[in-house]
C-alpha cells in the first residue's frame, strides 16, 4: 500500500488496514486516522506514538502486555512470528531456549509485562545482553524503554506495510 492509499481510506478500512502496526492494539490506527493526510510513513507513524503517547496509563500497559515474550512461540501475530523467525528465535537450541524463557520469566514477574525488543537486525546475544541490562532498571525506566522498543516495531513494520 502507498502512503497515499492509506490517508484515502476511511477510519474502519484504516483500522483494519493498520490496525495490527501495533500489536492487538486497533486503537491507536483508530486514534490516529483524524490526523490524515499523512505525507509520509514518518508522519503516520509519529501520529501512532502520539496516539500511545497520549493513552492512559492503562491503555499503555495493555499494549505493552499484547506482545508475545520472545522465543515463546504461542499464540503469536504473524508480524511477531516473521519478526521472530527473522532472527532465529524459532531455531534456538533447547539450553537457548531455557535460558530465554527462563529470564523472560523473570523479567515479567519484576515488570508486569514482557520483554520488549525491536529483535530486526539483532542476534541472540544482542537480545540476552539487553535483557540482563533492562532488568537491572527501576519500573518506571523500564515501562518508557519498552514502549520505545514498541514505537521501534512499529515503524519496523510500517515500512513493511507502506511502501
Amino acid at each position: 500500500m502507498k502512503i497515499e492509499e492509506a490517508n484515502a481510506l476511511e477510519r474502519d478500512s484504516f483500522v483494519q488496514a493498520l490496525g495490527w502496526i501495533f500489536e492487538d492494539s486497533p486503537w491507536v490506527a483508530e486514534r490516529a486516522w483524524p490526523h490524515r493526510p499523512f505525507d509520509s510513513v514518518a508522519a503516520l507513524h509519529e501520529a501512532m506514538t502520539n496516539a500511545v503517547r497520549n493513552a492512559a496509563l492503562g491503555e499503555q500497559l495493555a499494549l505493552l502486555r499484547a506482545h508475545p515474550d520472545l522465543g515463546a512461540g504461542a499464540r503469536m501475530s504473524a508480524a511477531s512470528v516473521g519478526e521472530q523467525v527473522g532472527v532465529g528465535l524459532d531455531r534456538l537450541s533447547p539450553e537457548e531456549l531455557e535460558r530465554l524463557r527462563s529470564l523472560n520469566m523473570a523479567y515479567r514477574g519484576k515488570f508486569g509485562f514482557p520483554f520488549l525488543f525491536a529483535v530486526k537486525g539483532s542476534t541472540l546475544r544482542d537480545i540476552l545482553n539487553a535483557l540482563a541490562v533492562r532488568y537491572e532498571r527501576t519500573p518506571e525506566e523500564e515501562f518508557q524503554e519498552a514502549l520505545e522498543q514498541v514505537y521501534r516495531i512499529a515503524r519496523f513494520r510500517l515500512e513493511e506495510a507502506i511502501k
